[in-house]
């Protein structure tokens, strides 16, 4: 069997290597954006929170139709006199201070269940992406002073207690690029979300996964685009924000080698999570052209069929004189019959008969 491959281990105070860690199966995983994508959209609407117009709303008028016979629609209309607002219509979501259409009610399904095993799926998708720099580099993040990707540091790091720390350890593992880029994404929002305390967008940062929490969320939280995570508590949120696949991840070396033990390998069941194995891709080589071009599967191919001519369109001889001709040359030198026989009797005497006929019948 083929050695793992490793995956360096960067100190804390010169990120210099010190060490190595075996490469774990579950970056090995399928990389399945469609499956990331459906399970982000669902999880994302376990957060919302309800909201609903008032019960009464467009509903508090004594307002009653006018009936027929007046030549005005039969809307409610509020009664009373001398202001504009007598004779106006009421109730409908047609009617200016009327109810909305289908109010909304706080009773809506709101959540979405999703089967477990399909919500591991994407997560072992978007942390297999994550270990790829193109696709992390396809989402937008800085890693070219990065020395590897996945990037991971000394267990020593969960316990720093300052943000100047976890900043200055921040640009000395080369992800203080995209700090930065953070920091100059922050613009304001626009549309109503100003007034609703998010006045503010950026873009997403470094994500820092953790074994124990020894003062390494209070030293990182609050650096711009940064966010923390436990390895026990993985959230795809956060590993795939808006359901695209690529999160820059800064592991632990204590998180980094416990996905063995969280999620196994593809033959082999995972400790801590029970029965579950890693899933196989459809296709353990992708490369689909290599496949039908290779020796193997030519050799055993039938041969290309060579085409048939198509078929020449049937044309009657009697109608196509072309056709006629070809199948019979004399065709061409006999002639037609002639429509009407020729008459034996002189149109002249026909005439003169016909005339004594009739002095005949005046007589």
């Amino acid at each position: 069997m083929a050695a793992r491959p490793v995956v360096t281990v960067h100190s804390v105070e010169s990120a210099e290597s010190c060490g190595t860690c075996a490469l774990p199966d579950v970056f090995r995983a399928p990389i399945r954006p469609d499956v990331v994508n459906q399970v982000h959209t669902a999880m994302a609407k376990n957060r919302r929170q309800p909201y609903a117009v008032a019960r009464l709303a467009g509903m508090q008028s004594p307002a009653e139709s006018w009936g027929t016979g007046r030549a005005v629609s039969r809307i409610p209309r509020v009664p009373g006199g001398g202001t504009h607002r007598s004779g106006q219509g009421a109730f409908g979501n047609m009617c200016r201070g009327g109810r909305m259409f289908a109010p909304t009610k706080v009773w809506r399904k709101w959540h979405v269940k999703i089967a477990i095993n399909q919500r591991r799926y994407a997560l072992v998708s978007a942390l297999a992406a994550s270990a790829l720099p193109a696709l992390v580099m396809a989402r937008g993040h800085k890693i070219d002073s990065v020395p590897e990707v996945p990037l991971i540091i000394e267990d020593s790091a969960e316990s720093l207690k300052k943000t100047a720390a976890a900043v200055a350890l921040l640009a000395k593992i080369g992800a203080g690029d995209d700090v930065e880029k953070v920091k100059a994404s922050k613009k304001m929002r626009s549309g109503k979300g100003k007034l609703r305390d998010r006045r503010y967008t950026q873009r997403r940062g470094p994500l820092v996964i953790y074994n124990g929490d020894d003062g390494i969320v209070k030293a990182f939280r609050n650096i711009p685009g940064v966010e923390l995570c436990s390895v026990d508590a993985l959230n795809l949120l956060k590993l795939a924000p808006g359901g695209h696949v690529g999160r820059f991840c800064v592991w632990t070396k204590g998180a980094f080698e416990k996905l063995d033990a969280l999620y196994g390998s593809s033959t082999t069941a995972a400790e801590l999570k029970k029965g579950y194995k890693l899933p196989k891709a459809v296709m353990t080589n992708a490369d689909l052209a290599r496949i039908i071009n290779s020796d193997e599967i030519q050799s055993v191919l039938k041969p290309v069929k060579p085409k048939k001519p198509a078929l020449k369109a049937k044309r009657n001889p009697l109608k196509n004189k072309d056709v006629m001709i070809g199948l019979n040359p004399n065709s061409k030198a006999v002639k037609k019959p002639t429509q009407k026989a020729a008459c034996s009797v002189a149109p002249d005497a026909m005439k003169a008969a016909a005339k004594k006929f009739f002095e005949a019948l005046i007589e």
